[in-house]
């Protein structure tokens, strides 16, 4: 499309384009209104001094329930948006399009408030343990781990 400021030429262009789609089926009687319908909307779009209403930038949002409220049980935590339970939030934040910060800025809450229900943080950490996460590791283990045979470290014993 070529660069033009005329209204009525981009409306043309548009219809041109619109009738030129091969999944457009349309009557003759339902061009002209989109035509008028394409001039109006391009010349909005291009007159200066045209007034945008603004919206508000700030909105309040009202959270589903109180923030004491949705740290009650150790199970789940109570999202603020929907009032349902959820073991993290971080997921359900992300479908919103939220990030934590923006959770805790738009509901008040403190720089602290979890993200993740204490009994699933909990089990999480004691699954970890048992599996060995977090420790360091020993000199026979590092030996072990370089011959591919665990009982290397344990015959030097």
């Amino acid at each position: 499309m070529t660069d033009q400021s005329n209204p009525i030429d981009l409306a043309t262009e548009l219809t041109i384009a619109w009738l030129g789609n091969p999944h457009t089926r349309a009557s003759a009687e339902e061009v002209l209104p989109f035509l008028q319908a394409m001039h109006d909307a391009v010349a909005k779009l291009t007159t200066p001094g045209t007034p945008v209403p603004e919206q508000p930038a700030t909105t309040e949002f009202k959270p589903a329930v109180t923030a004491r409220k949705s740290l009650a049980s150790p199970e789940h935590i109570i999202s603020m948006i929907d009032g349902k339970p959820y073991r993290t939030l971080r997921r359900h934040l992300a479908s919103n399009g939220l990030t934590p910060e923006d959770y805790r800025q738009r509901y008040g809450l403190r720089a602290d408030y979890p993200m993740v229900a204490p009994a699933y943080s909990e089990s999480r950490s004691a699954l970890a343990k048992t599996i060995g996460l977090g420790r360091k590791r020993t000199a026979d283990t590092f030996t072990a781990n370089e011959n591919g045979n665990s009982e290397a470290a344990a015959d030097a014993e």
